[in-house]
């Protein structure tokens, strides 16, 4: 991990209603591997952006729009910093990713493998992502066992995919964009956080809808090679 260190990167942190586990998240955000944490507060009704504040995370607010519009909110910003950095990573308000994973992530975008390095959790697919994986794998000929939400890119990368979903969707949109345009991808086996917050039926809705717009994007971008 030691390369990790000459890339500079930024932590974007997407959230909602995660008062109860935004603290342990930002908490647990490796200071050595990254500059600075945005979290992108998007209509959230609880205290998520004040107890975000108090632990030092610069906050932004998208009031209009869901994930995606929070992650190109985070993404525009860093771009438009005097100094911008040479990477972003997009991590879970929510808990379900564990953020000390994430120098595994810089690790190949450091060593110059990859622009976009993907974190892979074991047993973290349902049904329908596996429908979105599997088309993915026939259209590009490339297997993937995720669709990538936790995951590190090259800022110059995720500004010029410009990925527009303002939902669920973007982090797939952001997948097979950069598919198309031939970006090197690396997927990066990760250990699954603790999403205590998120029931078992609102986690499927939100993997179904995740999984959902996923389709939609693949379908869009293979239409347009």
């Amino acid at each position: 991990m030691a390369a990790v260190s000459s890339l500079t990167a930024d932590v974007v942190v997407p959230a909602r209603d995660a008062g109860d586990a935004i603290g342990a998240v930002l908490a647990g955000i490796p200071t050595r591997a990254c500059r600075t944490v945005v979290v992108v507060d998007y209509g959230s009704k609880d205290d998520t952006a004040a107890i975000a504040e108090d632990a030092g995370a610069v906050v932004l607010h998208a009031p209009r729009g869901g994930y995606g519009a929070a992650c190109r909110r985070g993404i525009d910003h860093l771009a438009s910093l005097p100094q911008p950095p040479d990477a972003v990573v997009f991590v879970a308000a929510d808990g379900r990713d564990d953020p000390a994973d994430i120098p595994k992530l810089l690790a190949p975008l450091a060593a110059g493998d990859a622009e976009l390095a993907i974190g892979v959790r074991p047993g973290s697919r349902g049904v329908p992502a596996a429908v979105a994986l599997r088309l993915i794998g026939a259209i590009y000929r490339q297997r993937f066992d995720d669709l990538g939400r936790f995951c590190a890119i090259r800022l110059p990368a995720a500004v010029a995919l410009s990925p527009s979903d303002r939902g669920d969707g973007f982090p797939a949109e952001l997948l097979v964009k950069a598919l198309r345009f031939g970006l090197r991808i690396e997927q990066v086996p990760v250990r699954p956080g603790d999403p205590r917050r998120l029931a078992g039926g609102e986690r499927l809705r939100r993997g179904a809808a995740e999984a959902g717009r996923a389709l939609f994007h693949i379908v869009r971008n293979a239409t347009v090679r």
